[in-house]
């Protein structure tokens, strides 16, 4: 306020003059100008002396001696408008400052004070500060949530868009984990705190954003130590022009076009625009210095879990005995795993959920830490475990399941189901690439960062098949915390390099890099509080943006200081010989000042090389055909069933006339919603010429094996033809197979980026099986 109120005095003060000087009065616009210039001078000379004392020489004595050396001199007109100029800076100063700092602002702006707790007596209104775990809390419509829990009704409608950047509403369901920070985007609902409003997920951001805003950025006191060589060329400038030309005039008129603004202004104008532009993307960059070394990255490592995958395991493939058979056998696995919470026994729930398979109630379970489950089902002794917890049960695999442990071995791990002492099925369990991760990888590539690593805890058959899939230059498997600690030093050595991690384990390897960027979205607070870039929304392809930002952000200070500085050089030089006068000197500085200051403002806004808000619109149907894509899945496996147990006699052709009816039902419907509404929709955010093309060129060569299935199926009712007609069946149903699972990767990937909802693990790992 104390800057709006000097600007308003020096332009009062100048208009004033102006006034008494067209009614004839030049001694009184004289003094009416020096009036309103003197008190700008004081201000700067306080700010000069607090400076001093701070170790610090401010350019700001370049305006001081200006306005003097102009009070000096007589030339009362020019003090003043130097004092307007002086002012208007710092006012500008002000408003550029207030604009780069919007997203932040935003942020703490919205920062709830009041929440409404549910007691049995009624709501009372309450401050956030009060809440405690395990309070009920009343969220109304339009509200922020004050603190993180988990919801108590069937479902809510959340805007994550000042947390996330993300544009479209979340919907929550019964028992989901909700962040403060979010607003209530429908109706009330109920929330179960788990943390007090101090140790939630928005105080964190807000407690981040406040320590970016104050922390001084490298480039800044760069420009500080630019400063005092500048104060020294402009006093060695206009003593010479004092002294070849005998006129303090020419002295005066390079004191008042030297402009420092440029120096003062623009770095930190372009670099707090930067963060806030991050800000607005669900990016948190904790201070300048931040964002500078990220600008630098040339090396970027990732932890696996988490991060690069999903880090929660899926059932990627079964191998089975013909007794129990596949669907038997994850009936069995599933009754067993419904007694306990680790990871591997929840995904094959899931999976058995997945293909409508309910399980019975285990008679009895019991679990062996770190080595599986065993218990009784429909008076059957049941096993499921790793291989070593089987063999220290004197049970063995039978041969033929040497395969699928081989195969494991490149796609996951194996959970073994033993039934009454024999080895009976194998799953194949694998954790997914993130569909966003193999575009993050190209996107570094693409903005300059030369090496990229997976660094993991796991062991080296997990991690290679991630590594391979997203091409990157080396993996580091069965790597500790000091470990990975070492290996970062390794790169950091070679280049300036970026740890990405969302684990405690992660935390020291993310404060040993030069820049540690935390998944803070679903990671751990310990990754977030060592890291100093926090991700806020779980999507690794934010890893590329924050980069891309952040060398933009560093491209604009550089160009916005050498542009500013360039033309006060010039017109320092023109005003030393004589060319520009103190009052027009006054003028052309302030443009100077003006241009430097808004040209450091365009880190505001995103350009052509950053992805910007491309999401589809819901009638283009992009979610209701991912949700599509699970029952299409399990008609890849279906497919791949059907052909591995064709009988050399045509008794199955009832099984097979059911799964062509489910290619008539199911798949082709999926290929006319999606070529009617959504390719015609994701083309035009994608650009380019006809990016949809592979996409449907794949629809219709699966539509082509489809209809060759169901033409065959005819051909094949009589024992005559059977043999003949059944093995073009079955190349047909493998074929389609693999067509379906590689279409299903592809599309996800390619239209990852135009969906709001959070990104999940692509499909199933294309793992062969053997028959049943």
């Amino acid at each position: 306020m104390q800057r709006y109120l000097l600007l308003a005095w020096s332009i009062g003060g100048l208009a004033a003059g102006i006034a008494c000087l067209l009614a004839g009065a030049p001694q009184a616009a004289g003094m009416v100008w020096m009036a309103s210039a003197l008190p700008v001078a004081a201000h700067v000379a306080i700010g000069l002396a607090r400076a001093l004392i701070g170790g610090r020489l401010g350019v700001d004595a370049v305006a001081l001696f200006a306005i003097l050396g102009a009070v000096a001199l007589g030339e009362a007109a020019t003090a003043a408008v130097i004092g307007m100029m002086v002012a208007g800076g710092e006012a500008l100063e002000a408003w550029a400052e207030g604009r780069a700092r919007a997203a932040l602002t935003e942020l703490v702006a919205r920062a709830p004070r009041r929440a409404a707790r549910i007691l049995d007596a009624g709501v009372e209104e309450i401050d956030v500060a009060a809440i405690r775990p395990g309070d009920l809390l009343l969220v109304r419509p339009g509200e922020t949530l004050p603190a993180d829990g988990r919801l108590e009704d069937a479902g809510a409608v959340l805007d994550d868009s000042a947390l996330t950047g993300e544009a479209l509403p979340v919907e929550a369901r019964n028992g989901d984990r909700l962040r403060s920070g979010s607003v209530n985007a429908g109706a009330a609902f109920r929330l179960r705190a788990e943390h007090d409003a101090a140790a939630s997920t928005y105080a964190a951001i807000i407690r981040l954003t406040r320590e970016a805003a104050e922390v001084r950025a490298p480039l800044v006191r760069l420009a500080d130590r630019w400063a005092v060589g500048f104060i020294l060329l402009t006093a060695a400038l206009a003593a010479g022009a004092w002294l070849i030309s005998g006129d303090p005039t020419r002295a005066l008129s390079v004191l008042v076009v030297a402009t420092p603004c440029p120096l003062i202004l623009a770095a930190p104008v372009a670099l707090i625009a930067g963060i806030g532009r991050a800000a607005r993307r669900g990016i948190v960059v904790k201070g300048g210095g931040a964002l500078e070394r990220l600008a630098r990255v040339r090396t970027v490592l990732f932890d696996k879990t988490g991060t690069l995958t999903p880090g929660h395991p899926r059932l990627a493939a079964i191998d089975a005995a013909p007794d129990p058979g596949r669907d038997g056998a994850l009936r069995l696995a599933a009754t067993l795993a419904q007694g306990s919470t680790h990871p591997v026994a929840g995904a094959l729930v899931a999976a058995a959920a997945a293909r409508g398979i309910v399980p019975p109630a285990p008679e009895s379970v019991a679990e062996t830490a770190g080595g599986g489950l065993t218990g009784t089902v429909e008076g059957r002794v049941l096993m499921l475990g790793s291989e070593g917890f089987l063999q220290a049960a004197g049970i063995v695999p039978q041969d033929g399941f040497g395969i699928t442990a081989q195969v494991a071995a490149a796609a996951g791990s194996v959970a073994w189901l033993a039934v009454d002492g024999r080895a009976a099925a194998a799953f194949v369990m694998a954790d997914g690439v993130r569909r966003d991760a193999p575009r993050a990888v190209r996107r570094l590539r693409a903005i300059g960062v030369e090496r990229i690593l997976l660094l993991t805890g796991d062991r080296a058959a997990a991690a290679a098949p991630i590594g391979r899939a997203l091409r990157l230059d080396a993996v580091l498997a069965s790597q500790a915390p000091a470990d990975k600690i070492e290996a970062v030093r390794r790169e950091a050595a070679r280049a300036p390099t970026a740890m990405v991690g969302d684990g405690v384990n992660d935390a020291p390897a993310l404060a040993a890099a030069d820049v540690g960027i935390a998944m803070g979205a679903m990671g751990t607070a310990a990754a977030a509080e060592a890291g100093d870039v926090v991700l806020l929304v779980d999507r690794v392809d934010r890893v590329p943006e924050a980069i891309a930002i952040a060398i933009r952000s560093r491209r604009i200070a550089l160009r916005a200081i050498m542009l500013g500085m360039g033309l006060s050089g010039g017109a320092m030089v023109a005003a030393a010989g004589g060319w520009i006068t103190p009052l027009a000197g006054a003028l052309l500085q302030e443009a100077i000042d003006v241009l430097a200051i808004l040209y450091a403002l365009t880190a505001l806004r995103p350009d052509g090389e950053e992805p910007g808000d491309e999401h589809l619109p819901a009638e283009a149907g992009l979610v209701e055909r991912q949700e599509e894509h699970a029952g299409l899945r399990d008609l890849a496996e279906a497919l791949r069933r059907t052909a591995e147990e064709i009988e050399a006699t045509p008794d199955g052709l009832a099984g097979l006339a059911a799964l062509e009816a489910r290619l008539r039902t199911e798949l082709l419907p999926h290929h006319q919603a999606e070529e009617r509404l959504l390719f015609p929709e994701a083309a035009r955010r994608l650009g380019g010429q006809d990016p949809m093309a592979p996409l449907v060129r794949m629809h219709a060569e699966m539509e082509q094996l489809a209809e060759r299935v169901a033409v065959l199926l005819p051909l094949a009712t009589e024992p005559d033809t059977w043999p003949s007609a059944m093995l073009e069946i079955r190349r047909s149903l493998f074929a389609l197979e693999a067509l379906l699972r590689v279409h299903l990767a592809v599309e996800e990937e390619m239209l990852a980026g135009l969906s709001g909802e959070k990104v999940s693990p692509a499909g199933p790992a294309l793992v062969p099986g053997r028959a049943g």
